[in-house]
């Protein structure tokens, strides 16, 4: 019995502090550690004042077009898909005042670079005959995100099922008006630069103060298979930050002239099981869905945004051995929708909807100690 919540303890805890959304394209969910309470594998050893230490990965190449679920396959054929690329490092640190009690802090680190036609000379021939790319990127530190967490029952108690609630503060570290040179040609097709803000889904933070909810939980269903699930949503109350888009522009669009600061959500469950021939080791598959909501649980939902969600199978692993675990997942896409933002729905004839890059997959790999 006490194996069973032991394994459920540290699977919950790998799976949640893995819980990383991950702008997976043009829909902007920051790159946001969810709650990281303690439970791993050395849980029931360890004592009050005991200190975690994690750093996770993670990459995706997003290049898939879509309106609504529906793919622009046209894109890519024809080359003016947009292509980003992320590379981030989250860092975080986790206090255990008690068997129930956590609290943690978590930074990341991110690397983004964009490659587009239309953001420069252009998509068509006649705007760039030679069909150039060009790319634009951010590179540093995001928001950084404070939580607490508390396990409903006491995990010394060893249930076959346990919930924990966490409550978390976002904070706007991350710089949200990342600018770089943008490529333009003059009517006698002379290259000059103009120096504006990147696009939203690579900005390192969206500016705003949020908070979030967090929920995470297993259940022993045998010795050696248990159940998972975890997710959060964050709120974001601030409509928009004070990046315009396109500062060349005469006129700034009232509704989409600034960036959104939207709320976003993730999601997860599925089951792990362990295998006896290597202790420590467990494999699991899951189903995971995030995204960014068209309209705010709270305040205004102007600003530019790109919404949708996706919807992913996870297969994984994760290993324990003493105070450290590692874990790794390769959510793969099955589904991806972007839905009307708010400013399409403002639309007074219902036709007009943006698009968003997807990825076919995320890579994530954690790393966590005891100490």
């Amino acid at each position: 019995m006490k194996l069973i919540s032991t394994i459920g303890l540290a699977i919950a805890y790998i799976l949640v502090s893995n819980t990383t959304t991950s702008a997976q394209g043009c829909v902007a969910v920051r790159h946001m550690s969810c709650a990281a309470p303690a439970g791993s594998a050395d849980y029931f050893k360890q004592r009050n004042g005991h200190w975690q230490v994690s750093a996770g990965y993670r990459f995706f190449r997003s290049y898939k077009h879509f309106v609504g679920d529906v793919e622009q396959k046209q894109r890519v054929e024809q080359g003016t898909n947009v292509i980003n690329v992320s590379h981030a490092i989250d860092l975080g640190i986790t206090y255990m005042v008690n068997q129930r009690l956590s609290f943690s802090v978590n930074l990341p680190i991110q690397y983004y670079d964009r490659s587009s036609l239309y953001e420069h000379y252009g998509n068509t021939v006649a705007q760039n005959p030679q069909q150039k790319r060009f790319d634009t990127g951010s590179e540093g530190i995001g928001d950084l995100r404070i939580s607490g967490s508390y396990w409903l029952v006491n995990p010394v108690k060893l249930p076959k099922a346990n919930l924990a609630v966490g409550l978390g503060v976002k904070l706007p570290t991350g710089k949200y008006d990342v600018t770089d040179d943008f490529h333009k040609l003059t009517k006698e097709g002379i290259d000059y630069t103009i120096n504006k803000p990147v696009d939203q889904s690579i900005q390192l933070g969206d500016g705003g103060v949020g908070a979030s909810i967090e929920l995470q939980g297993y259940a022993s269903i045998t010795k050696t298979l248990t159940a998972y699930a975890n997710g959060f949503y964050l709120f974001n109350p601030k409509e928009t930050n004070s990046t315009v888009r396109s500062p060349e522009a005469t006129t700034i669009d009232l509704v989409t002239g600034t960036f959104s600061v939207a709320d976003q959500f993730a999601a997860r469950i599925g089951l792990s099981q362990s295998i006896k021939a290597v202790p420590g080791l467990a494999v699991m598959l899951g189903g995971r869905v995030e995204g960014v909501p068209a309209i705010d649980a709270f305040g205004g939902s102007s600003g530019f945004r790109r919404p949708g969600y996706i919807v992913s199978v996870e297969p994984g692993l994760s290993y324990m051995r003493h105070k450290t675990s590692i874990a790794a997942s390769v959510p793969v896409a099955i589904y991806r929708n972007r839905i009307k933002s708010y400013a399409d729905r403002l639309d007074p004839l219902g036709v007009k909807q943006g698009d968003a890059a997807f990825a076919d997959y995320l890579v994530s790999v954690s790393l966590s100690r005891w100490f």
